[in-house]
């Protein structure tokens, strides 16, 4: 079987844990590639994310890696075990770009996810007129069925809420973003309507940081983290006009696990924070 040309985040994910693993034990890619009776080019495919692995060959590297972690192991033969076509997102596969699918694919495989939102609302609380607003406005622009297709694309996300159990999801939005009339008035005060009826689900919540917080935060770039299955396999993921970042050291997770935490510190707790948006939606 050929390399993938362009692997999933998660395929590329897969390898990356296998590889962070093999470094840890003092291996080389020769090492692995004799266990597998392979070669080392084949090793660093499969580190890459450009070839698959079964999850027999994964369970046999543990063991040569000589790593006990069960529950890594059993997170890493279940993205081992995905093929694409499966999932509503591989309908837009040559629609749209890759990372349109990677970021449904890391939330729909989420346990819980954190946000913030310094200028725009998170991509699953969005309405339909404040997403194509947001995309009729790119530069450069897209041609129109394009925007179509991204709209359509950002609502079916929000599938995330319609599970038994769906996935904690806590937003910390700044007024800046509230107070941007993307669309216009009437589509601004529909999304913060919209905003406010999302936020009374249980497993929804939200928080705004006021402009008149003491405390400021330089973040610019929308942060979304999402926690994997096992610790190790949480991602943080930064949006910016240009296309969106995946990272996943222990470095940047510590980092932006700390930066949520101090916007939480900094924002209105989830009763003033409605009482905060709701009065702007009567200004507007």
């Amino acid at each position: 079987m050929p390399p993938r040309d362009n692997p999933t985040a998660r395929q590329v994910r897969l390898g990356a844990e296998l590889r962070k693993l093999r470094e840890r034990a003092g291996m080389t890619a020769r090492d692995a590639a004799g266990l597998l009776s392979t070669d080392a080019a084949r090793i660093s495919n499969i580190e890459a994310g450009r070839l698959g692995i079964s999850d027999e060959r994964i369970r046999r590297l543990f063991t040569f890696y000589q790593c006990d972690d069960d529950a890594l192991l059993a997170a890493l033969c279940v993205i081992s075990a995905e093929r694409r076509g499966t999932h509503w997102w591989d309908d837009y596969r040559g629609i749209l770009a890759p990372g349109f699918l990677d970021i449904a694919e890391l939330e729909h495989h989420a346990t819980g996810l954190q946000c913030l939102q310094p200028m725009t609302f998170p991509g699953v609380l969005q309405t339909e007129d404040y997403a194509r607003a947001l995309f009729a406005g790119v530069i450069p622009q897209v041609p129109g069925e394009e925007v179509d297709a991204r709209v359509e694309h950002r609502m079916k996300r929000r599938a995330i809420f319609d599970r038994d159990t769906p996935p904690r999801f806590e937003a910390t939005v700044h007024e800046a973003a509230l107070r941007m009339r993307v669309g216009g008035r009437k589509v601004t005060r529909a999304q913060l309507e919209h905003l406010l009826q999302a936020s009374e689900q249980e497993w929804i919540t939200l928080r705004v940081i006021p402009f008149t917080a003491d405390d400021f935060i330089e973040v610019t770039q929308t942060v979304m983290y999402a926690a994997g299955a096992v610790p190790q396999l949480d991602t943080v993921h930064i949006d910016t006009p240009f296309g969106g970042r995946f990272l996943d050291t222990a470095a940047n997770l510590d980092r932006y696990r700390a930066l949520l935490k101090f916007a939480e510190q900094t924002s209105l707790d989830p009763d003033e924070s409605r009482s905060f948006i709701h009065h702007i939606a009567r200004e507007l």
